[in-house]
């Protein structure tokens, strides 16, 4: 799980201390600094940060201004040397409060408790997709779409579109003919929801469409390798050569 991030801070050194501070995680990637908050503003709408390091007081817009001015909304960790803003902080649904100077326990905590709240959210949006996909008419026992994420937006894929499915640890890389989706959901799980008729598992990690095989080569040591019009080619393992071999004719 990658968490793009903005520490904003008006004083180098203490944007300095957070990446140094921020070096043993590499799951968290700065993508910026900032050192104003209309700088901050304008960032945060374009490059959309899943989390921010927030300094209060900044000369012009102060922390809170640039929450107030910002449309994409992201976890924020305060850091400052002023302990009175906490409660409006938390008002603002602030992950933490982190005081100056940086105390590295202190801050460990801190992202812990911001990475448990992005886990937890994209937990919600897994099972959110997985009720999309499985809300559908008594009268249609396979999917004929499935809801991916990409970067923040849910896609709505057509599953005639996809020309194979490979297992990737606890993930599924779908490919189409013009992109790649990575779904939460394993290889089993995904099968259960394709169609038979047009969707074959070849290799316990490798599903392809039947409507995308080019041609079936048999190998010399007498297994099978499918080439796939995309110019993928997949060997068939012998656990599932039978299926392969009813489509014969």
């Amino acid at each position: 799980m990658k968490i793009d991030c903005l520490v904003i801070d008006d004083e180098k050194l203490a944007r300095d201390l957070l990446l140094e501070f921020l070096e043993p995680y590499p799951e968290i990637e700065v993508i910026a600094e900032c050192s104003k908050g209309q700088e901050a503003v304008d960032k945060i709408d374009k490059m959309k940060p899943k989390l921010i390091f927030l300094d209060v007081q900044m000369p012009g817009m102060n922390g809170f201004d640039v929450l107030e001015a910002i449309t994409h909304k992201p976890y924020v960790i305060f850091t400052t040397a002023y302990d009175q803003y906490a409660i409006q902080a938390f008002d603002k649904n602030a992950v933490d409060y982190v005081l100056k100077p940086l105390d590295e326990e202190r801050f460990k905590l801190a992202i812990k408790r911001a990475t448990d709240r992005i886990s937890a959210e994209k937990s919600n949006v897994e099972d959110i997709l997985m009720n999309l996909q499985t809300n559908k008419k008594e009268d249609e026992q396979y999917s004929s779409h499935l809801f991916v994420q990409k970067s923040e937006k849910l896609l709505n894929l057509d599953v005639q579109d996809i020309v194979h499915l490979e297992a990737s640890g606890d993930y599924t890389v779908l490919t189409t003919k013009n992109d790649q989706y990575l779904s939460s959901s394993g290889i089993g799980k995904l099968e259960e929801k394709l169609d038979p008729n047009k969707f074959i598992r070849i290799h316990r990690s490798t599903i392809i469409n039947l409507s995308y095989l080019k041609e079936i080569e048999k190998h010399f040591n007498g297994g099978l390798i499918v080439k796939m019009e995309n110019g993928k080619s997949f060997p068939v393992s012998r656990t599932y050569a039978k299926q392969i071999r009813k489509k014969v004719v």
